[in-house]
């Protein structure tokens, strides 16, 4: 039974039938990484030949999902652009802070990093008493570790930079505990955290928010794809909510263009207008 490394070449046929079968467009990924993750997932699920594998990818939605859950690159860390926290900070929460509850969604949240950053950005506006933060992910395994609040410790001296380059004035250090290689967060934060799957794709609303956060995730979406989501965000919005996306990502040209209105500075976050 050979099961030798699949081709460049097969991956990009693979990524083309995902794309055009269930509209994740993963065709811009770096191809050293890409064709890793496929090759892994082919090894690991043993399959006899690259024919099987592929008619497997496209005839069952059910592991086309499992595909896409292993080749999505979880990269994320606490505080990840401290400029767009800091914008958070002075911007948004002092709106958030006129509500009598908060409810706000991170979609896409991998392992919680960011969930956690946002957590401790409310705590210090003494918001997060009436707060409540939904943490989405189309990953089970990656919600787990969020759930876990334990981030590797190394990574500590590197997170608390960001946090005060994001506006922090506390001890960083204050927000968790040493436990071996990990840094426990505290319970208080995680406490206010619903860890919970959805699918951004298949999936509808589940409730209406005031803010809604999901950065690095529609790039690798198509245009079609974009378009559905960004609905679903502007539909889960309450009036005058907040939109706040990633680095490389934009509403301009899309299907919800004309219901948001940017934010006065360079961060990628719009605010729902009245209509």
């Amino acid at each position: 039974m050979s099961r030798n490394l699949i081709s460049e070449q097969e991956v990009s046929l693979l990524l083309n039938d995902i794309l055009e079968r269930y509209g994740y467009d993963f065709t811009e990924y770096a191809p050293a990484s890409i064709n890793r993750r496929v090759n892994h997932l082919y090894q690991v699920d043993r399959f006899p030949s690259f024919a099987e594998y592929r008619y497997r990818i496209i005839s069952d939605p059910a592991y086309a999902l499992r595909f896409v859950e292993e080749i999505t690159v979880n990269v994320t860390e606490m505080f990840r652009d401290p400029s767009f926290y800091q914008a958070l900070r002075t911007q948004v929460l002092p709106v958030l802070a006129t509500y009598p509850f908060i409810r706000v969604w991170h979609a896409g949240c991998s392992t919680g990093e960011e969930v956690y950053s946002f957590a401790i950005l409310l705590k210090e506006a003494k918001l997060l008493h009436k707060a409540v933060i939904y943490a989405t992910d189309i990953n089970a395994g990656v919600l787990e570790k969020g759930r876990k609040g334990m981030f590797r410790l190394s990574q500590m001296q590197q997170y608390s930079r960001n946090y005060m380059e994001s506006g922090g004035r506390e001890d960083f250090s204050s927000y968790y505990t040493a436990n071996y290689e990990y840094a426990k967060f505290r319970e208080d934060l995680g406490e206010k955290i619903i860890f919970s799957p959805h699918n951004l794709v298949t999936d509808g609303s589940f409730n209406e928010f005031q803010l809604i956060i999901c950065r690095n995730v529609l790039i690798y979406f198509s245009k079609k794809l974009q378009d559905r989501v960004l609905t679903l965000f502007s539909d889960s919005l309450e009036q005058l909510g907040f939109l706040a996306l990633g680095s490389k990502e934009t509403l301009n040209f899309t299907s919800v263009t004309g219901k948001f209105k940017q934010l006065e500075n360079r961060e990628k976050i719009w605010r729902k207008v009245q209509l």
